[in-house]
């Protein structure tokens, strides 16, 4: 436990003249000591009482200063008294500015930095990589990194977390096996991001190579690393192996942790195993947290069960003094959609403490198209758009509920108005990982080095789950086209594409799933087509979609045909 300052602060009294120069480094720690323990205005105080503050007397304050902008003013004072900041100060002032996103005055930093001959050097390099990720501007991160001459494992960390946290997996991949190729030592951090990475992008490969890695380097059981393995299985739809990382981390796990165990249940629609783990973790003296319900709430809301959400709802704020966020009313919103309940959902939606967004209209739009109410689907939709005009799926989802209704000319005239507006749906992309590799289609893909034997494979395939009595739906097709030309489209969308091509490729072993991820919501057809091929191919197909996960197994889907 850190000694009480004031007793510091009385021992350097008895034992120095506190206004003589030699003292300085005593007072400067003084000031440090003060700000840890949150006694600011003492070491504020101090400092005032320092004839000649040097450098590291006010990199102490500034760094020290709960109050944000005061650091920013102690800062400009420091440079107006001709004290030339070192590396630390820069550091920390970069930090502030990363916390509340000033953008203007962390690129004067920097601009003072270069003047310095500073912005290169590892320790100040590392601080603006930081900042940048931070502001979301990690294209200037990634270039302060490239020009610095020299990378530890704090820059590569910096980097791979900047990149995972901006939503380029990708290139946060790299930039880690960028590291691990040159013997970078590694850190939870860095781990922890290429996990995100992995998570985001669902690459069960790459992490596997990354879980592999923190085994050897001695990490995996740390707690950023445990709860990264559990998120990624987890959006990679393998919930046993995040079962598996879990239990054997379960005594370091906080509540992050069964958080991330809980939701990767809940994107499965796993509701009795999250209730199970909620009730383990109060048992273990953890308190429950907003994540925590958001988990509950998903997991009842994927099973369709409307009343237990909204007793859920009452019970997060009555017996845990929370209070929903928009998320958690999403749940319920969907869940009264999910059985039916369009009306009283709908209220629920208009009276929210918080303004509903896009999500909320979406939520509803699906619900309406799915229980054949073209008219309140195409109400959402109008709600959906006054949010963002160019919300392709506005029009998708409300077109084809009225052609599922029968009511052709209504959905002609949504398609119309969508040209018009000149508004352009969205490409369905799939991606499968085959040996480490992702592969990505396109509907109707012409490019993949595979692609004829892609489409003869998935004919095929077509023909055997016809004989069992797949029949093409229609409804699904959202421009007024020939009938060919319908049969080809729904034919040639992307996630059958790269179920051909997986099949054709081995991705997936006996006994083991095969994993598909999808950019948009999976149509009817291709739903109805999988729950057909999973018996076929007597294989396991997981499909993750914008929407949730569906586990295709004998014919059936774990969705209920809802989603």
């Amino acid at each position: 436990m850190q000694d009480d300052p004031r007793k510091i602060h009385a021992q350097i009294i008895k034992t120095h003249n506190t206004l003589e120069q030699h003292s300085l480094p005593l007072l400067n720690k003084l000031i440090t000591f003060y700000s840890n323990s949150r006694h600011f205005s003492d070491a504020l105080s101090i400092f005032r009482q320092i004839p000649f503050p040097n450098v590291v007397s006010w990199t102490s304050l500034i760094s020290g200063n709960p109050n944000s902008t005061h650091s920013l003013l102690h800062f400009v004072d420091m440079i107006r008294h001709s004290i030339r900041p070192n590396q630390r100060t820069l550091a920390s002032i970069l930090k502030i500015c990363g916390s509340i996103c000033c953008v203007s005055f962390g690129m004067q930093v920097h601009c003072l930095s270069i003047k310095l001959s500073m912005a290169s050097r590892v320790f100040c390099g590392c601080a603006l990589v930081g900042f940048y990720s931070k502001c979301r501007v990690v294209d200037h991160a990634r270039k302060v990194f490239d020009e610095m001459p020299q990378r530890d494992e704090v820059c590569y960390s910096s980097m791979v977390v900047g990149f995972a946290q901006n939503c380029r997996p990708v290139d946060a991949l790299a930039v880690f096996g960028e590291m691990v190729s040159r013997n970078v030592g590694s850190t939870v951090y860095s781990v922890s991001g290429a996990l995100t990475a992995c998570a985001e992008l669902a690459a069960l490969e790459q992490c596997r190579v990354v879980h592999g890695h923190g085994v050897v380097t001695g990490i995996s059981r740390a707690v950023y690393v445990s709860t990264g393995l559990v998120t990624a299985y987890g959006n990679c739809g393998m919930v046993n192996e995040a079962r598996r990382v879990f239990d054997e981390s379960l005594s370091e796990m906080n509540i992050v942790g069964w958080n991330a165990m809980m939701a990767s249940y809940a994107h499965q629609g796993d509701k009795c195993s999250v209730l199970e783990l909620f009730r383990l973790a109060e048992s273990q003296g953890l308190v429950p947290d907003d994540y925590s319900f958001l988990a509950v709430l998903t997991s009842l809301y994927n099973a369709g069960l409307a009343d237990e959400t909204e007793k859920w709802i009452n019970k997060m704020k009555v017996n845990y003094k929370l209070k929903p966020s928009l998320e958690h009313y999403t749940c319920l919103v969907g869940a009264l959609g999910r059985v039916g309940k369009l009306d009283e959902a709908e209220k629920i939606a208009m009276a929210m403490p918080m303004k509903p967004d896009a999500g909320v209209w979406r939520v509803l739009l699906s619900a309406s198209a799915a229980h054949g109410a073209p008219e309140t689907a195409w109400r959402m939709s109008k709600r959906l758009l006054e949010l963002n005009p160019s919300d392709d799926s506005a029009y998708v989802i409300a077109a084809n509920a009225f052609s599922a209704s029968g009511r052709r000319n209504e959905a002609s005239e949504i398609r119309k108005k969508m040209n018009n507006l000149r508004v352009k749906k969205e490409g369905g992309r799939s991606w499968i990982e085959v040996h480490g590799e992702v592969h990505v289609f396109m509907a109707g893909d012409d490019k993949h080095e595979m692609i004829d034997l892609v489409y003869s494979k998935l004919a095929e395939l077509v023909e055997e789950i016809s004989k069992l009595g797949y029949v093409p739906n229609w409804s699904e097709m959202i421009h007024d086209v020939e009938e060919g030309e319908k049969r080809e489209g729904l034919s040639y969308h992307s996630e059958k594409l790269a179920l051909a091509f997986g099949v054709l490729s081995g991705a997936a072993p006996p006994g083991k799933p095969l994993r598909i991820l999808k950019n948009l919501r999976i149509c009817r057809d291709c739903h109805e087509a999988f729950k057909y091929f999973s018996a076929v191919l007597e294989k396991e197909i997981i499909v993750r979609d914008v929407n949730r996960y569906h586990t295709f197994r004998n014919g059936s889907c774990t969705c209920g045909d809802y989603w």
